[in-house]
């Protein structure tokens, strides 16, 4: 049964979608079996030159909730165009009556009380301003949990935030090497926000991770992230220790690790503030802690995220 308090809470979404065809129908399909559906839902087509346009204007004739938006102007596809994007999307919203707002990926799919419980999980925490499911990533020819997961960070591909907070951010952060989902969540438990991701939630990302860049580019770009976003260089070589099993295995971790090293080495400038640097390297350092409690002082266990 869906509850007063979460049937009187309106929702709405935005996707940015590039040459989606084979896999936008499985989220088209998941929104639209939503016990609770969202009151709007905006798909930025970003000039897609394949069959996305046509796939999701089936299911707007179908579902008035869903609203097409059709990018026509040339611009670069670097790795700002998704954010630019999903912007263009959240702007569109903002006459809108919504308790939420969120970014939905178009490589997903869920089961069909996913917001329903989502907005649960928001009635219960008037603190809680970004919140989302766990993604789970097919190997071996079953979805399992992807090993990036933490229930203190929200993937980007799921990202849904309490109206006031998205306005207080201003939407996504654009930023030369991505980073803008996590800009975003550091951003608002800097403003004393709680962010969560909850493992019973499960979300399918149909698409292999990195697959869209190539998986060595994909960890070269995640290195010079970490820097630009003033990732302590402690705390990478510990996050790249962990990740030595992701494929491709320890060459991605090199690669990463290399990219920061160089990064830092050339004394590039950061893109985010003094104090957001700070405030993340507590977070890191607290994690840290945890994991090693000599030579620190032993802490209780924290929720910092990995990233």
């Amino acid at each position: 049964m869906v509850t007063e308090e979460v049937s009187a809470r309106s929702y709405a979404l935005v996707t940015a979608a590039y040459n989606e065809e084979n896999y936008i129908t499985r989220a088209l399909e998941s929104v639209t079996a939503q016990r609770v559906k969202p009151a709007r839902w905006i798909i930025v087509n970003d000039g897609s030159s394949d069959r996305t346009e046509e796939i999701v204007r089936r299911y707007a004739e179908k579902f008035s909730f869903i609203k097409l938006c059709n990018v026509v102007e040339e611009h670069p596809r670097n790795l700002t165009a998704q954010v630019n994007a999903i912007n263009r999307g959240f702007s569109q919203l903002k006459d809108g009556n919504f308790d939420f707002v969120g970014n939905l990926d178009a490589d997903v799919s869920f089961e069909r009380e996913y917001f329903e419980k989502l907005l649960e999980k928001f009635s219960r925490d008037p603190q809680l301003g970004l919140a989302g499911g766990y993604i789970y990533e097919e190997e071996n020819g079953q979805f399992r949990p992807r090993r990036g997961n933490n229930i203190s960070s929200v993937a980007h591909a799921v990202q849904l935030f309490r109206r006031e907070c998205l306005e207080a951010l201003g939407g996504y952060k654009p930023f030369s090497w991505a980073g803008a989902d996590w800009h975003a969540e550091v951003s608002l438990r800097m403003k004393g926000w709680h962010v969560e991701s909850f493992p019973e939630l499960q979300v399918d990302h149909h698409r292999p991770t990195g697959q869209g860049f190539g998986l060595l580019r994909y960890w070269y770009r995640g290195g010079v992230m970490d820097f630009y976003m003033g990732t302590h260089p402690l705390f990478e070589l510990f996050r790249l220790a962990r990740r030595c099993r992701a494929r491709p295995y320890v060459l991605g971790a090199v690669v990463r690790f290399w990219a920061f090293g160089w990064a830092y080495c050339k004394g590039e400038k950061r893109q985010v503030s003094d104090e957001f640097v700070d405030f993340l390297r507590k977070e890191q350092m607290a994690r840290l802690r945890d994991y090693f409690p000599w030579p620190f002082a032993a802490r209780k266990r924290s929720v910092y995220p990995e990233r």
